[in-house]
């Protein structure tokens, strides 16, 4: 008899045969077949030929309820006509000028008008570039060159992004540039402020995601961002917030939700409608130093910043998301997360959610998650039971993060939320004989 992970494999790969055999092809001319580390997943991941509204489907016709919407960014979920109609009626006019153009001006202005401290604002290719030129901005203000930034936070692919404090796991990135980069964890003031009081000679600038997505939703303790704004200002540093992600949760950003005002604000995803963009902003007097008019500015070109097709949108998907809407999502964001939870425990297994609005992450464990060393205990004993969930879940045609990340779009109605934890509370009763004999102590008492 096969066990549970050779079932869930083996339907897996009798559903995308064609996922497969592209997947050969494909690793011909593609390091593992891909170009995007965040998407591989055992054995392959699937073909997605086609999107449309809160479904995808894959090269062998499998349709998925997607709950991932590329990684946060299609906050309208998949081909929105708004959003389509934006983008046609610009590409006519052309795709990219050496030159202003008006929709840059009117996506500025939009942000300007919605995020609390961004006066001034750039636009850049992805959120990579977006906290990589944040900080350039934060290093030039201040004359200093050191960047403080949390234990397993993720800001991009740039080095200081990638950077961890364990040398053995940066393969690629200069040993010199450790020296400075330093590390706290998430929730801890008290270790936040040893660092800047031992190195505020050395430290440009905190960085830190509001609400850490990537690093599995550990949510801020109460008046831990106001801490962090009160000791940048006491130890004359600047504070960077990463809200790529977490712009979704409030017209504002998670900023105008804490009530907490960064110097500088990276963005993203959403304010592109489905378009590669980022863009970072801050105080004017902070982002001056991007003026060329100004006697040694420092320099930003893109042969693609302010792309025309996605500036328009960018300014379609904002215009598209009031705060009614996002009111709408979060709410069942809430949901969903609650839903998770009851299948976690209705199943006996160990397991729970966190979750801020429309995000929503899983965790195979108990206990407050306060940081991200939290979020790596959790999935260090659970082995392979989030790839084994992931894997089925595709088998039901829910589509997720194989780390277990799950996003609301404005797309999903309520019966799809329902859906989504029926399936998750099925998948969880199928483990259970297999969590049973190869995690214990997964198994609630």
């Amino acid at each position: 008899m096969k066990t549970i992970p050779e079932q869930i494999t083996e339907r897996y790969l009798e559903r995308t045969p064609k996922s497969q055999a592209l997947t050969e092809r494909a690793r011909h001319v593609l390091p593992g077949g891909d170009t995007r580390t965040g998407v591989y997943y055992a054995p392959y991941p699937a073909f997605m030929v086609q999107g449309s509204g809160a479904y995808l489907t894959d090269l062998d016709g499998n349709q998925y309820l997607d709950f991932l919407n590329n990684y946060t960014s299609l906050v309208h979920g998949h081909a929105h006509p708004a959003l389509l109609n934006a983008a046609r009626e610009q590409l006519p006019n052309g795709t990219a000028f050496a030159s202003p153009m008006v929709k840059q001006i009117e996506l500025a202005e939009l942000l300007c008008e919605r995020v609390p401290s961004v006066e001034h604002v750039r636009f850049c290719n992805s959120g990579t570039e977006a906290t990589m030129l944040a900080v350039r901005a934060t290093r030039a203000f201040t004359g200093r060159s050191g960047i403080l930034k949390m234990r397993g936070a993720y800001h991009g692919s740039h080095d200081l992004a990638a950077a961890t404090d364990d040398p053995d796991a940066d393969r690629g990135i200069p040993d010199g540039l450790r020296q400075n980069i330093f590390f706290a964890s998430f929730n801890d003031l008290n270790a936040v402020e040893k660092i800047l009081a031992e190195h505020a000679n050395e430290i440009a600038g905190i960085l830190i995601e509001p609400v850490p997505n990537a690093g599995g939703i550990p949510l801020p303790r109460e008046n831990y961002l106001a801490g962090l704004r009160a000791l940048a200002d006491k130890f004359n540093v600047l504070l960077i917030f990463d809200e790529v992600v977490t712009l979704r949760l409030n017209e504002g950003g998670y900023q105008k939700i804490a009530n907490v005002m960064p110097d500088l604000t990276a963005m993203g995803k959403i304010i592109g409608g489905g378009f590669a963009v980022g863009a970072f902003g801050g105080n004017r007097d902070i982002m001056a130093n991007f003026n060329p008019a100004q006697k040694n500015p420092i320099p930003h070109s893109g042969t693609f910043n302010g792309h025309s097709a996605t500036m328009a949108a960018g300014i379609a998907s904002l215009e598209n998301l009031p705060q009614a809407e996002i009111d709408r999502i979060n709410a069942l964001g809430d949901v969903l997360a609650a839903g998770f939870d009851d299948a976690f425990s209705e199943a006996g297994i160990v397991g729970k959610t966190t979750h801020v609005g429309s995000l929503v992450q899983v965790h195979w464990r108990d206990g407050e998650i306060a940081n991200m060393e939290d979020v790596a205990q959790g999935f260090r004993a659970a082995g392979d039971l989030p790839y084994l969930l992931h894997l089925e879940l595709l088998n039901r045609g829910i589509y997720s993060a194989a780390r277990g990340e799950y996003n609301i779009s404005t797309v999903v109605n309520d019966a799809e939320v329902d859906h989504a934890i029926t399936t998750v509370n099925e998948t969880l009763h199928k483990l259970k004989p297999y969590i049973a004999e190869k995690y214990p102590a997964l198994i609630a008492k």
